[in-house]
């Protein structure tokens, strides 16, 4: 393998930024259509462009916290060898042709471009990071004629403090993010990563359209259409108010409370806290638009297999989750009344009560698994069903309601003995007192009705839903926000809200929260 070259001067940085460039030579070149992770984000993509920098995905990787100091030539090496080690990041977008839609070409030699930012200490140097952070994703990506990797650098005199990289999402999605911050990191640090990934972009995208592939992908949609026949051809049918301008508007909530209240819960319950949130959110949006069937496309990652761990790529699709909540409120009817005991703790049984927001996680739990196992597809045949469907119904077939849970992995519940219902309703109140909510921003143009993504901030869950207001307008998404929170602290606490409340719950929500 070449050593890497970096254009000069590298050792001046006081003052402006400069820029650079360093070469890179891998093993390999060659063509191959896109992975239908690729598909997918392309069909998104279009529909978000010229919004398309939306999708970009930005990470900042300090370096002066630890470790020995990283010259600004070690660290572009560094870049250099990441690039070489990663073949999404030296593969660019083959326009669509007469012949066939667009596929990828991998190149084996080239050279990335890199801005070195100079500040003076450290505090600035993390504010300068931020900055460089923001300008480079701010922009869409040429993408059949720019590297799908944007890098900057700040510097502190002659050490390297922080890196920052701006990765185009056909060449990676969040996970692939974090394996290639890790990467840099050892690579920086170590000279070395390990062993190389198991499979490549290019391996992948050939698997999946041979024939083995295909009979996959076959599987997939036969669970969409039995999906999309048991739900409502979407979940928001009309809109209700004149959309605001810009049109699209995100609501953000972030609450400690909340993540306790899902750690809780979930255990209580045996399920996941994505299945805690997952299910709420389908509960709400069916609850307000008044349908006994949810569906809701939550972002699957696809990385169950070994060998895509680390895979650099983007694998993530959407997956069909239908949730019917008639189904658990005909089953309440069916059981006695000791099934839910006393619930207020005053000695009394309660019996035959109306089925409860926690009755619906176990079905939920087996309908996430089927969305997580129907999620590798062919997106061009994922869009003939969608227009067979069309033509069937006379009208469009989909949710138009997604769920991205963008954690890596879920906090574990702390060991020892739980809290009775009633401290964990005290501490849960008090915790509450730190909720914040606001709208960061707003948007112009988005692929969908209802986005709520899901991140952690300190020991606090971050949930942000981005909404078209023609169909929810502010006031909607703040409700449905705040109405999440209450559902589940509510069920953490021992009251789990009855599914025929849940309505209400949303027009409640709506009140003087701030």
């Amino acid at each position: 393998m070449a050593e890497p070259a970096v254009a000069e001067p590298i050792a001046t940085l006081a003052g402006e930024a400069i820029s650079t460039e360093v070469s890179f030579r891998g093993e390999r070149s060659g063509t191959a259509p896109l992975t239908w992770g690729q598909r997918a984000i392309w069909h998104a993509i279009r529909r978000t462009a010229p919004n398309d920098h939306y999708f970009n995905i930005g990470r900042v990787l300090p370096l002066a916290d630890r470790g020995r100091p990283a010259t600004v030539a070690a660290t572009l090496d560094a870049l250099a060898r990441l690039v070489e080690r990663h073949e999404a990041l030296r593969t660019r977008l083959v326009p669509a042709t007469a012949d066939g839609g667009p596929s990828q070409w991998l190149a084996d030699t080239g050279s990335l471009p890199v801005t070195i930012a100079p500040a003076t200490g450290l505090p600035e140097a993390a504010a300068e990071a931020e900055t460089l952070l923001d300008s480079l994703s701010a922009t869409r990506f040429d993408y059949p004629a720019e590297w799908p990797l944007r890098a900057a650098l700040v510097t502190v005199g002659d050490r390297v403090t922080h890196a920052v990289l701006v990765l185009c999402h056909l060449a990676a999605d969040g996970h692939a993010a974090e394996v290639l911050v890790r990467d840099l990191r050892l690579l920086v640090r170590r000279g070395s990563a390990g062993r190389p990934p198991a499979t490549t972009p290019l391996d992948l995208a050939r698997g999946q359209h041979a024939e083995a592939g295909r009979r996959r992908g076959a599987a997939a949609l036969a669970h969409w259409e039995a999906g999309f026949r048991a739900a409502p051809p979407t979940m928001f049918p009309e809109p209700c108010a004149e959309p605001r301008s810009p049109r699209f508007w995100t609501g953000r909530i972030v609450s400690p409370a909340l993540a306790r209240a899902v750690a809780a819960v979930a255990a209580a319950h045996r399920v996941s806290g994505s299945t805690v949130l997952l299910t709420a959110s389908a509960a709400l949006v069916a609850a307000g638009e008044g349908h006994r069937t949810a569906a809701v496309m939550p972002i699957v990652g696809n990385r169950a297999a070994e060998a895509l761990r680390d895979l650099v790529s983007t694998l993530s699709q959407d997956g069909l989750f239908v949730l019917d909540l008639a189904a658990a409120e005909r089953n309440t009817e069916d059981r006695d009344g000791d099934r839910y005991g006393d619930r207020d703790g005053d000695g009394e049984e309660k019996g035959n009560e109306a089925a409860r927001f926690t009755d619906l996680l176990p079905a939920a739990h087996r309908a996430a698994l089927r969305a997580y196992r129907a999620a590798v597809y062919d997106p061009v045949e994922w869009d003939a069903l969608g227009e067979r469907l069309r033509a069937e119904y006379g009208r469009e077939v989909h949710p138009y309601c997604c769920f991205n849970d963008m954690r890596l992995v879920e906090r574990p519940v702390p060991e020892g003995p739980r809290p009775t219902a009633r401290v964990l309703a005290e501490e849960l109140a008090e915790a509450r007192r730190r909720t914040a909510f606001g709208f960061p921003a707003t948007q112009d143009r988005v692929a969908c009705r209802y986005c709520l993504h899901i991140t952690e901030e300190g020991d606090a869950l971050a949930v942000s839903l981005t909404a078209d207001t023609a169909y929810l307008p502010p006031e909607a998404i703040r409700a449905h926000l705040y109405a999440m929170e209450e559902l589940i602290v509510t069920s953490a606490a021992g009251s789990p809200p009855p599914i025929p409340g849940l309505r209400a719950l949303l027009e409640s929500a709506e009140g003087d929260r701030p």
